[in-house]
């Protein structure tokens, strides 16, 4: 069994190295594409040894020709300091070229550039803009974060029904911070309607994933139950479960 298991690692070894030649000869040759996945390997480390400068300079060559995705990647390795110095500034530029191709992911990040003054000016409105554009399109950490914003009433007017609109969507979608605040808006009634077994079911979901937080929040509110409200509660929780698996 394990002359099996070695032969099978050194065929995968074998393979993923090819694989990285022809990635690296197409890389050499302009392919933006190419020139991006290089960029990956040497950033991750799983089929070559890491190397962030390798990966800056094969990101750098795919975002020059406007590669959404490098461009984003470039962006987050000028920001957090990896393989070159660390530069918010070149970090929103960056993130700007992949926003404005609809990048999501550089969408909202540049909301929380504007919010904080990371390598910008500090523009709530602008940060409010790029929150609500990400949201829109759809990732679950973008309507989060426009749910925050909604809810804090840091960069925009406090509003508790477009916070519960945000977070319900990115709940939905499985994020366990969106559904954790969900149970708290439920529960204080925030937005929403006060109803103890919505409360209940987003706080037990969060809890099955190991928040030690979430259940204690569960446990208050199920205080506030009957034994059939509770009970109707973690049906209403097994459900949604089996519905998102």
């Amino acid at each position: 069994m394990k002359i099996l298991i070695t032969a099978l690692a050194a065929f995968l070894l074998s393979a993923c190295s090819s694989e990285f030649d022809k990635v690296s000869a197409k890389a050499e040759q302009g392919d933006a594409k190419a020139q991006f996945n290089l960029g990956v390997a040497y950033d991750d480390g799983k089929i070559v040894a890491r190397d962030y400068k390798e990966a800056v300079k094969w990101y750098t060559k795919a975002a020059e020709q406007g590669y959404a995705s490098a461009q984003y990647h470039l962006g987050y390795m000028y920001f957090g300091s990896r393989g070159v110095a660390r530069d918010s500034k070149e970090a929103v530029k960056w993130y700007t070229k992949a926003a404005e191709q609809g990048y999501a992911r550089a969408i909202s990040i540049l909301g929380f550039m504007y919010e904080n003054g990371k390598g910008v000016a500090q523009n709530y409105k602008e940060a409010l803009m790029w929150y609500t554009k990400g949201a829109e399109q759809g990732p679950a950490s973008a309507q989060f974060s426009l749910g925050v914003a909604y809810d804090d009433g840091k960069i925009v007017a406090r509003d508790y029904k477009e916070a519960v609109k945000w977070y319900t969507k990115a709940a939905e979608q499985g994020y366990t911070s969106a559904q954790y605040r969900l149970g708290v808006m439920y529960g204080d009634g925030k937005g929403v309607a006060r109803h103890y077994k919505s409360a209940h079911m987003w706080f037990n979901i969060v809890a099955t994933n190991g928040s030690s937080r979430a259940a204690k929040n569960r446990d208050i509110v199920a205080k506030k139950m009957t034994p059939s409200q509770i009970e109707k509660a973690q049906d209403m929780a097994r459900e949604w479960m089996a519905e998102h698996q």
